[in-house]
């Protein structure tokens, strides 16, 4: 039984767990969402909150805290100007996990963490490829039929001539 078992240990050591935290809390905050199993990523979810919600006071101690977890002073500097103001308001939920499927080689179950406000940049992005990708369908489509219009036009005139 798991009573009281508060987090997943994700195969690892206590240090080598806090390093992949941090490291998956700095990725998060730098590029806004990634991509990695679903295990790790609800982990992250409530480390990254956790940061976020500490970030929200924005006094020098909080500053000095979240330092202690993320190395990277221009995550530091983005997290403070850009993240907080942006999503600050929110009274938490300010990660999102969106499950992927299972990955190819070990069937792991992968998934997205992404920041909730910050979706609008991969919308975006998916909205173009996917007009791409009709675009390539209607002229896939129009190649088809002109192929098949000329087909029926050869068959035509080799039932005629003969």
């Amino acid at each position: 039984m798991r009573h009281r078992v508060r987090h997943r240990k994700l195969g690892r050591t206590a240090s080598h767990r806090a390093a992949l935290l941090s490291s998956l809390a700095t990725s998060l905050l730098k590029h806004k969402r990634i991509r990695t199993t679903l295990a790790k990523a609800k982990e992250a979810r409530s480390y990254v909150e956790a940061l976020i919600t500490k970030a929200r006071k924005n006094d020098l101690h909080s500053r000095r805290l979240i330092m202690s977890v993320i190395h990277d002073k221009d995550v530091i500097k983005e997290l403070f100007n850009e993240i907080i103001p942006k999503i600050g308001d929110r009274p938490g939920g300010y990660t999102r996990v969106v499950k992927l499927g299972n990955r190819m080689g070990d069937a792991a179950s992968m998934a997205i963490i992404e920041l909730v406000d910050y979706n609008d940049v991969a919308n975006a992005k998916a909205e173009s490829q996917k007009e791409k990708r009709e675009n390539r369908k209607e002229a896939q489509k129009e190649a088809a039929e002109k192929q098949n219009a000329e087909e029926a036009q050869v068959l035509e005139e080799s039932s005629e001539k003969k």
